[in-house]
């Protein structure tokens, strides 16, 4: 909208000048015996009469013009806010309009492909439980509102992917090259342009989607052993792993974000129409004997005790052998369990929102995503890691009572895509969340902090 400035054209005047050749003030004429007093007194009655008709023209246009300058409030005026549509002036139109504008920038630094690009020759790193690193540079690049001009930006995101080394015997994901990685890009960045050190890296945004976020280890007592990198620690850590209680590995400002899973598991037929001939469902790894190096049984043991005390139970679908087509069967599936592995989080949780499979969240102490969007008490289930040995008449007593109540929320087309990531932002889905996130948190912008100091001094 036009910048609203002072004119410099001189103010309408409703009151004409008076002739020039009228005098500024009347003076009483003394009366005459010349022969010729009638004919003065004629000519001071026209230049009288002329003055009078010049003050009435003025008094009728001033009266005229003021009822439409200044109208007077009638009882049926209303504030301006509460016009309609046609009725509301331009410019609140084109701020209302506005306001709906998310009131931040974020910039994408262009590192060199070894930090990202490169990684991508292994498909899987597009869509494994760890590509939110990717969906998320991809979204931010897409973002309206990305800035071009770092100057501008209010947040600064460094695209690393950490997640994608699948160079491991067994296939999953290497961590070890992630802190030299992230200390590299940091060093670059902090070397080449200004923006790093201003802040000390407070408005710079990095995604750590694995096991246990910032710590970057997949065993707990490794990870809190190693803590958060120090040079990451007064930055914005995006991050899958979230408790509830205080964790080394949450000491840093953080978004908590969902494990990714592909969109284009909203393929599927609604969920509502699904013919759930299932149970209990629960396709993973579920150990006999302990089998990793370390001795100690994964997932505290919990989905051991599931596998021991159900596996012949024929109500209860357990698989602990992999399966391309497990979507399947959580999309018959009345209820889906989501037991803690290393960390307390799951990639079923999200698959089984997305197919309408009610989760069954075993995992004590886990802080969930998004709450604001996706209210958890109202779509699944919360079974304490001691009670799995009733987890049979738990889902019987909530079958009996407020199944229908619960698969209504969780059939909700929002939930299910706040869960998920796009490459392109969509309203109301996993990145879209993200950014109400950084809303809160723009206290943490250098240029939002330096804006608001100028407004201050220029009042002193």
């Amino acid at each position: 909208m036009p910048e609203l400035r002072a004119s410099h054209h001189k103010p309408r005047s409703y009151f004409p000048s008076h002739p020039s050749s009228s005098s500024p003030h009347m003076k009483l004429l003394p009366r005459r015996t010349h022969p010729h007093h009638h004919y003065d007194k004629a000519l001071y009655l026209k230049k009288y009469s002329k003055w009078l008709l010049w003050l009435g023209l003025s008094i009728y246009l001033f009266s005229s013009s003021s009822s439409t300058l200044f109208p007077r409030p009638t009882p049926t005026s209303l504030p301006q806010t509460t016009l309609p549509l046609k009725t509301t002036p331009r410019a609140l139109i084109e701020a209302r309009n506005t306001s709906t504008s998310p009131p931040f920038k974020i910039y994408v630094y262009d590192l060199p492909s070894r930090f990202n690009r490169d990684w991508l020759a292994d498909q899987r790193c597009e869509t494994h439980l760890f590509a939110a690193e990717v969906a998320l540079h991809e979204a931010f690049l897409d973002f309206p509102h990305r800035a071009l001009d770092p100057n501008d930006a209010d947040f600064f995101f460094v695209p690393v992917y950490v997640s994608c080394n699948f160079s491991t015997p067994n296939g999953f994901p290497s961590l070890r090259h992630a802190r030299p990685l992230l200390a590299s890009a940091v060093e670059l960045i902090s070397s080449q342009l200004p923006f790093w050190n201003r802040s000390r890296g407070r408005d710079h945004l990095f995604v750590a989607s694995h096991d246990y976020g910032a710590c970057f280890h997949a065993m707990e007592d490794r990870a809190i052993e190693n803590g958060i990198p120090e040079f990451l620690k007064e930055s914005i850590i995006l991050q899958t792993f979230g408790v509830r209680t205080p964790h080394v590995c949450q000491e840093v400002e953080h978004v908590q974000i969902p494990p990714y899973v592909p969109p284009d598991i909203e393929r599927w037929p609604a969920p509502e129409t699904a013919k759930r001939d299932i149970w209990v469902f629960f396709r993973g790894k579920m150990e006999v004997h302990p089998k990793n190096i370390s001795g100690r049984f994964y997932g505290k043991r919990v989905r051991t005790d599931i596998w021991n005390r159900y596996n012949t139970n024929p109500r209860f679908y357990l698989r602990r052998k992999r399966f391309a087509g497990y979507r399947s069967e959580i999309a018959r599936s009345v209820f889906c369990l989501c037991p803690l592995g290393w960390a307390p989080w799951s990639p079923r949780l999200v698959e089984a929102v997305a197919l309408g499979c009610v989760p069954v969240i075993i995992a004590d102490g886990i802080r969930l995503p998004f709450p604001a969007a996706v209210r958890w008490s109202e779509i699944s289930l919360t079974v304490a890691e001691r009670d799995v040995g009733d987890l049979e008449p738990i889902l019987d007593h909530v079958a009996a009572t407020n199944l229908s109540a619960i698969q209504l929320n969780l059939w909700d087309t929002a939930k299910r895509r706040a869960l998920l990531f796009h490459r392109r932002i969509e309203v109301g889905d996993a990145t879209w969340q993200v950014l109400k996130e950084f809303e809160g948190k723009l206290d943490r912008s250098w240029r939002r902090g330096r804006d608001h100091q100028l407004r201050v001094d220029s009042w002193r």
